[in-house]
Protein backbone atom coordinates (compact mmCIF):
# COMPACT_ATOMS: atom_id res chain seq x y z
CA UNK A 1 0.00 0.00 0.00
CA UNK A 2 0.64 3.71 -0.20
CA UNK A 3 0.16 6.29 1.61
CA UNK A 4 -1.00 10.00 0.61
CA UNK A 5 -1.98 13.33 2.62
CA UNK A 6 -4.45 15.41 1.30
CA UNK A 7 -6.39 18.30 2.57
CA UNK A 8 -10.34 17.26 2.60
CA UNK A 9 -11.08 20.67 4.75
CA UNK A 10 -10.70 24.09 5.90
CA UNK A 11 -11.52 26.26 8.75
CA UNK A 12 -10.71 29.65 8.28
CA UNK A 13 -7.17 28.94 7.90
CA UNK A 14 -6.39 25.95 9.27
CA UNK A 15 -6.62 22.81 7.25
CA UNK A 16 -7.42 19.24 7.99
CA UNK A 17 -5.72 16.70 6.94
CA UNK A 18 -6.66 12.55 5.89
CA UNK A 19 -3.80 10.18 5.80
CA UNK A 20 -5.44 7.98 2.66
CA UNK A 21 -3.85 4.62 2.61
CA UNK A 22 -3.84 3.11 -0.78
CA UNK A 23 -3.89 -0.39 -1.72
CA UNK A 24 -1.48 -1.58 -4.56
CA UNK A 25 -3.55 -2.70 -7.45
CA UNK A 26 -6.12 -1.32 -10.08
CA UNK A 27 -9.18 -1.85 -7.12
CA UNK A 28 -11.81 -0.62 -6.86
CA UNK A 29 -11.30 -1.13 -3.37
CA UNK A 30 -13.88 -0.59 -0.47
CA UNK A 31 -13.09 2.54 1.38
CA UNK A 32 -13.40 2.88 5.13
CA UNK A 33 -13.16 6.33 6.95
CA UNK A 34 -11.15 6.25 10.59
CA UNK A 35 -11.97 8.61 13.19
CA UNK A 36 -9.38 8.58 16.31
CA UNK A 37 -9.52 8.86 19.72
CA UNK A 38 -8.16 11.20 22.50
CA UNK A 39 -10.92 11.94 24.90
CA UNK A 40 -12.40 14.88 22.35
CA UNK A 41 -9.46 16.61 22.73
CA UNK A 42 -6.71 14.72 22.17
CA UNK A 43 -4.60 12.10 19.46
CA UNK A 44 -4.46 12.79 15.82
CA UNK A 45 -5.02 10.85 12.36
CA UNK A 46 -1.88 8.73 12.63
CA UNK A 47 -2.13 7.43 16.03
CA UNK A 48 -3.94 4.29 14.84
CA UNK A 49 -2.22 3.66 12.26
CA UNK A 50 -1.26 -0.15 13.02
CA UNK A 51 -4.78 -0.71 12.07
CA UNK A 52 -4.81 1.18 9.47
CA UNK A 53 -2.15 -0.36 7.36
CA UNK A 54 -2.87 -4.00 8.45
CA UNK A 55 -6.69 -2.92 6.76
CA UNK A 56 -4.69 -0.92 3.48
CA UNK A 57 -2.39 -4.42 3.07
CA UNK A 58 -5.52 -6.55 3.33
CA UNK A 59 -7.39 -4.24 -0.13
CA UNK A 60 -9.32 -1.43 1.74
CA UNK A 61 -8.73 2.07 1.06
CA UNK A 62 -8.58 3.57 4.56
CA UNK A 63 -8.84 7.53 5.01
CA UNK A 64 -7.74 8.49 8.62
CA UNK A 65 -8.86 12.05 9.47
CA UNK A 66 -7.66 14.90 11.56
CA UNK A 67 -10.67 16.92 13.03
CA UNK A 68 -11.82 19.55 15.12
CA UNK A 69 -10.92 18.81 18.76
CA UNK A 70 -12.59 20.16 22.12
CA UNK A 71 -10.00 22.69 22.48
CA UNK A 72 -10.98 24.18 19.25
CA UNK A 73 -14.68 24.10 19.10
CA UNK A 74 -17.28 21.68 21.37
CA UNK A 75 -19.83 19.30 20.25
CA UNK A 76 -21.13 19.13 17.68
CA UNK A 77 -18.20 20.82 15.26
CA UNK A 78 -16.45 17.45 15.66
CA UNK A 79 -19.44 16.01 14.01
CA UNK A 80 -20.01 18.32 11.38
CA UNK A 81 -16.18 17.32 10.30
CA UNK A 82 -17.31 13.66 10.47
CA UNK A 83 -20.05 13.75 8.68
CA UNK A 84 -18.22 16.05 5.96
CA UNK A 85 -15.35 13.83 5.76
CA UNK A 86 -17.83 10.93 5.09
CA UNK A 87 -19.38 12.16 2.28
CA UNK A 88 -16.08 13.72 1.25
CA UNK A 89 -14.86 10.04 1.17
CA UNK A 90 -17.62 9.25 -1.00
CA UNK A 91 -17.04 11.60 -3.42
CA UNK A 92 -13.87 11.03 -3.62
CA UNK A 93 -12.95 7.50 -3.44
CA UNK A 94 -12.39 6.75 -6.94
CA UNK A 95 -9.43 9.45 -6.29
CA UNK A 96 -7.60 6.68 -4.40
CA UNK A 97 -8.60 3.39 -6.21
CA UNK A 98 -11.62 3.38 -3.79
CA UNK A 99 -15.56 2.44 -4.55
CA UNK A 100 -17.31 5.55 -3.33
CA UNK A 101 -20.50 1.98 -2.46
CA UNK A 102 -20.70 0.96 0.70
CA UNK A 103 -18.85 3.22 2.39
CA UNK A 104 -17.65 2.31 6.06
CA UNK A 105 -16.64 3.85 8.80
CA UNK A 106 -14.60 2.93 11.95
CA UNK A 107 -13.58 5.01 15.40
CA UNK A 108 -11.91 4.61 18.55
CA UNK A 109 -12.38 5.49 22.04
CA UNK A 110 -14.34 8.61 21.86
CA UNK A 111 -13.78 8.33 17.80
CA UNK A 112 -15.90 5.08 18.59
CA UNK A 113 -18.83 7.60 20.04
CA UNK A 114 -18.42 9.79 17.25
CA UNK A 115 -18.38 7.18 14.21
CA UNK A 116 -21.56 5.67 15.86
CA UNK A 117 -23.42 8.95 16.58
CA UNK A 118 -22.53 10.31 13.17
CA UNK A 119 -24.04 7.51 11.35
CA UNK A 120 -27.09 6.86 13.70
CA UNK A 121 -28.17 10.68 12.97
CA UNK A 122 -26.51 11.30 9.52
CA UNK A 123 -28.84 13.67 8.33
CA UNK A 124 -29.13 15.71 11.26
CA UNK A 125 -28.81 19.57 9.77
CA UNK A 126 -26.53 20.27 12.92
CA UNK A 127 -24.38 17.51 11.99
CA UNK A 128 -24.41 17.95 8.04
CA UNK A 129 -24.46 21.69 8.02
CA UNK A 130 -20.84 21.95 6.30
CA UNK A 131 -21.83 21.57 2.55
CA UNK A 132 -19.79 19.65 0.42
CA UNK A 133 -20.17 21.65 -3.03
CA UNK A 134 -18.78 19.13 -5.15
CA UNK A 135 -21.19 16.61 -4.06
CA UNK A 136 -24.23 18.60 -2.91
CA UNK A 137 -26.53 15.44 -3.07
CA UNK A 138 -24.79 13.07 -0.99
CA UNK A 139 -25.13 12.22 2.68
CA UNK A 140 -23.57 10.86 5.67
CA UNK A 141 -24.94 7.48 5.77
CA UNK A 142 -22.58 4.52 6.87
CA UNK A 143 -22.53 0.70 5.09
CA UNK A 144 -21.76 0.22 8.38
CA UNK A 145 -19.66 1.26 11.57
CA UNK A 146 -16.57 -0.63 13.37
CA UNK A 147 -15.68 0.50 17.03
CA UNK A 148 -13.09 -0.15 19.01
CA UNK A 149 -13.15 0.23 22.87
CA UNK A 150 -15.82 3.58 22.08
CA UNK A 151 -17.27 5.74 24.99
CA UNK A 152 -20.67 4.69 23.81
CA UNK A 153 -22.04 6.15 26.60
CA UNK A 154 -20.52 9.65 27.63
CA UNK A 155 -23.07 10.09 30.64
CA UNK A 156 -22.07 6.42 32.07
CA UNK A 157 -18.02 7.26 31.93
CA UNK A 158 -18.47 10.52 33.12
CA UNK A 159 -20.19 9.51 36.08
CA UNK A 160 -17.43 6.48 36.49
CA UNK A 161 -14.91 9.01 36.04
CA UNK A 162 -16.11 10.84 38.71
CA UNK A 163 -16.30 8.23 41.18
CA UNK A 164 -12.70 6.95 40.11
CA UNK A 165 -11.10 10.19 40.83
CA UNK A 166 -10.14 10.29 36.73
CA UNK A 167 -10.13 14.37 36.76
CA UNK A 168 -8.56 14.70 33.36
CA UNK A 169 -11.71 12.07 31.43
CA UNK A 170 -14.33 14.18 34.05
CA UNK A 171 -12.71 17.42 32.91
CA UNK A 172 -12.92 16.62 28.67
CA UNK A 173 -16.05 15.35 29.39
CA UNK A 174 -17.39 18.93 30.06
CA UNK A 175 -15.41 20.50 27.40
CA UNK A 176 -16.27 18.77 24.88
CA UNK A 177 -20.12 18.25 25.90
CA UNK A 178 -20.65 21.31 27.93
CA UNK A 179 -22.97 19.23 30.75
CA UNK A 180 -24.47 16.33 31.96
CA UNK A 181 -27.43 17.62 29.84
CA UNK A 182 -24.78 17.12 26.30
CA UNK A 183 -23.57 14.06 27.37
CA UNK A 184 -27.45 12.70 27.42
CA UNK A 185 -28.12 14.34 24.31
CA UNK A 186 -25.02 13.26 22.38
CA UNK A 187 -25.47 10.07 23.26
CA UNK A 188 -26.25 6.72 21.33
CA UNK A 189 -27.06 4.75 24.20
CA UNK A 190 -29.60 7.02 25.53
CA UNK A 191 -30.79 7.86 21.99
CA UNK A 192 -31.74 4.06 21.73
CA UNK A 193 -33.92 4.36 25.32
CA UNK A 194 -35.19 7.51 24.43
CA UNK A 195 -36.90 5.45 21.01
CA UNK A 196 -35.49 8.51 18.98
CA UNK A 197 -35.70 7.42 15.11
CA UNK A 198 -31.98 6.50 14.19
CA UNK A 199 -30.44 4.98 11.19
CA UNK A 200 -29.06 1.47 13.09
CA UNK A 201 -26.12 0.35 9.93
CA UNK A 202 -24.07 -3.11 10.97
CA UNK A 203 -22.05 -2.67 13.62
CA UNK A 204 -19.34 -4.25 15.32
CA UNK A 205 -17.67 -3.23 18.92
CA UNK A 206 -14.48 -4.72 20.19
CA UNK A 207 -12.92 -4.03 23.36
CA UNK A 208 -10.48 -5.23 25.72
CA UNK A 209 -12.15 -7.27 29.05
CA UNK A 210 -9.87 -4.97 30.94
CA UNK A 211 -10.31 -1.68 29.90
CA UNK A 212 -10.27 0.19 33.20
CA UNK A 213 -11.01 3.76 30.94
CA UNK A 214 -14.95 2.57 30.60
CA UNK A 215 -17.27 1.42 32.67
CA UNK A 216 -18.08 -1.73 33.38
CA UNK A 217 -21.05 -3.68 30.98
CA UNK A 218 -21.11 -0.47 29.24
CA UNK A 219 -20.50 -2.06 25.51
CA UNK A 220 -22.81 -4.86 26.56
CA UNK A 221 -25.13 -3.07 27.54
CA UNK A 222 -25.04 -1.23 24.30
CA UNK A 223 -24.91 -4.47 21.77
CA UNK A 224 -28.06 -5.34 23.61
CA UNK A 225 -30.21 -2.24 23.63
CA UNK A 226 -29.24 -1.82 19.90
CA UNK A 227 -29.93 -5.60 18.80
CA UNK A 228 -33.01 -5.22 20.65
CA UNK A 229 -34.05 -1.81 18.74
CA UNK A 230 -33.79 -4.44 15.69
CA UNK A 231 -30.17 -3.25 14.63
CA UNK A 232 -26.91 -6.16 13.81
CA UNK A 233 -24.34 -5.87 16.25
CA UNK A 234 -21.10 -7.79 17.10
CA UNK A 235 -19.27 -8.02 19.90
CA UNK A 236 -15.66 -9.03 20.48
CA UNK A 237 -14.13 -9.12 24.06
CA UNK A 238 -10.72 -9.91 24.10
CA UNK A 239 -9.44 -11.38 27.58
CA UNK A 240 -7.00 -9.35 29.44
CA UNK A 241 -6.42 -6.37 26.87
CA UNK A 242 -6.30 -2.74 28.13
CA UNK A 243 -7.82 0.60 26.12
CA UNK A 244 -6.34 0.94 22.58
CA UNK A 245 -4.83 -2.82 22.81
CA UNK A 246 -4.77 -2.94 18.92
CA UNK A 247 -2.32 -0.74 19.06
CA UNK A 248 0.12 -2.57 21.05
CA UNK A 249 0.59 -5.95 18.89
CA UNK A 250 0.70 -9.42 19.83
CA UNK A 251 -2.00 -12.13 19.90
CA UNK A 252 -5.08 -10.16 21.02
CA UNK A 253 -4.49 -7.13 18.73
CA UNK A 254 -3.76 -9.63 15.71
CA UNK A 255 -7.22 -11.20 16.29
CA UNK A 256 -9.30 -8.15 16.84
CA UNK A 257 -7.85 -7.33 13.24
CA UNK A 258 -8.51 -10.55 11.42
CA UNK A 259 -12.00 -10.05 13.50
CA UNK A 260 -12.65 -6.26 11.74
CA UNK A 261 -11.37 -7.77 8.17
CA UNK A 262 -13.92 -10.42 8.57
CA UNK A 263 -16.38 -8.20 9.99
CA UNK A 264 -15.84 -6.22 6.48
CA UNK A 265 -16.09 -8.31 4.38
CA UNK A 266 -19.02 -9.71 5.11
CA UNK A 267 -20.70 -6.38 5.02
CA UNK A 268 -19.42 -6.16 1.22
CA UNK A 269 -20.85 -10.05 0.04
Amino acid sequence: FTTEDVEYLRHGDTAYLATVYRPRGAGPFPALLNVHGGAWGGGDRLMNHVVDEALAASGIVVAAIDFRSSHEAPYPASLQDVNYATRWLKAHAADFGGSPERVGVIGFSSGGHLAMLSAMRHNDARYAALPLLEAPDLDAAAAYVIMGWPVIDPLSRFRFAQAKGAQPHVDAGIRYFGDEAGMEEANPQMLLERGEEVAMPPALLVQGSDDAALTPGMAERFVETYAKAGGVIELGLYPGAPHGFMREGGPNADRAIEQVKGFIARQLA
